[in-house]
């Protein structure tokens, strides 16, 4: 396993000013972002189950786009693996991707347009060579023939999960730089410097939008940045963690974007239970129920979320090291983790019911 990091020699200068590059111009792009989302009417408006009071300007991806898609053509021509055709690729995907977030955010788009699109993206991720092979494993021939519709979903569903999360201000952006950070940690154990520029790029971008997104925001990112993250996360996780060790990788990074990923299946399971589409937004997520159930402040909330993000990127890179008994005890530590945040919660909760009791007498 280690071999990778051995061979590879990583220009640590150029991952700090690909990272700086990003922040500095997302940052500054940011407000005029802004001005974009009101001149073009992409305002979210309050509703019932949304968590913003006021109308709040909506394309603040946009400048994540930009400052990410700039600092890449700029930094790849430098990088000695750089493939063009997959870097082709990807740059059509994402600008497709987030065209598509901008006329969703501007018009509200139908799920399933939005869906047949993404699946588009995918394809043309797949047949420019990013997908996920299921190669150095003792398995069938006919495994083979499914690495395109496994790399499709995978593609999709991160994409989603990221939009999924993009509920409370600040944490897809924390949450999205949290996990690109771990990826970028794995990509330079066993990966390639190309994937160290994507996940380290991303990183910036999402802390350079963070300052006006954190709560109280001034702007949003809308779909045009959290289906872009997602897509910027599905294609450098699959590009740059365990060449040969498909299965491993996969494992590895579900788990370094746990977050995103367990949000949605929560929501998708709870959904159908209740008889509703899976698309059919509500307050079922994860931050719906620390503020709804638990009543923890946005802030708060998005720092228990953030906490839980390290959380499970720490988890990763304990597996991506192969030391289990180092793994146990993290997992232990989780547990304890989660014991206290439901011992907490129920007290919360008693409390409020103890409130509402002496108010009714």
């Amino acid at each position: 396993m280690y071999e990778y990091y051995y061979e590879i020699d990583h220009n640590w200068l150029f991952y700090i000013i690909a990272f700086a590059l990003s922040f500095g111009i997302v940052l500054f792009l940011t407000p005029w972002a802004r001005k974009v989302s009101v001149k073009l009417g992409a305002i979210d408006q309050p509703k019932a189950r949304g968590l913003h009071k006021k109308p709040m300007p909506r394309l603040g991806g946009l400048a994540i786009f930009l400052g990410f898609m700039a600092t890449m053509i700029a930094t790849s021509f430098f990088v000695e693996e750089f493939r063009a055709l997959q870097f082709v690729g990807f740059a059509v995907g994402g600008i497709i991707i987030a065209g598509l977030g901008m006329l969703d955010d501007i018009y509200n788009l139908r799920p399933y347009i939005k869906l047949f699109v993404q699946i588009a993206v995918a394809l043309v991720v797949v047949f420019t060579g990013t997908r996920i092979d299921f190669i150095g494993w003792d398995m069938p021939a006919f495994f083979d023939y499914l690495t395109i519709p496994v790399t499709i979903i995978w593609i999709v569903g991160i994409i989603n999960a990221v939009n999924f999360i993009d509920g409370v201000d600040g944490l897809a952006a924390g949450v999205t730089s949290i996990a690109s950070v771990f990826l970028a940690i794995l990509s330079i154990m066993t990966g390639s410097p190309m994937a160290v520029i994507f996940t380290i790029t991303l990183a910036g971008s999402c802390l350079g939008f963070l300052p006006r997104n954190f709560s109280p925001a001034d702007v949003i990112m809308g779909d045009t940045g959290s289906t872009f993250l997602g897509y910027v996360l599905a294609v450098s996780s699959i590009i740059g963690v365990y060449k040969g060790y498909a299965l491993l990788s996969v494992v590895i990074v579900a788990f370094a974007m746990a977050l995103p990923i367990m949000d949605t299946i929560f929501v998708f399971i709870s959904r159908i239970i209740k008889g509703k589409s899976p698309m059919t937004a509500d307050r079922g997520h994860f931050h719906h129920k620390l503020i709804d159930k638990a009543g923890f402040s946005h802030k708060k909330t998005v720092v228990v979320l953030y906490i839980a993000s390290a959380i499970f990127g720490i988890i990763a890179i304990l597996i991506a090291l192969q030391d289990f008994r180092v793994l146990i005890i993290g997992l232990v530590l989780v547990l304890v983790l989660i014991s206290l945040f439901y011992s907490y919660r129920k007290r919360v909760s008693n409390i409020k019911t103890s409130d509402d009791e002496n108010e009714n007498k």
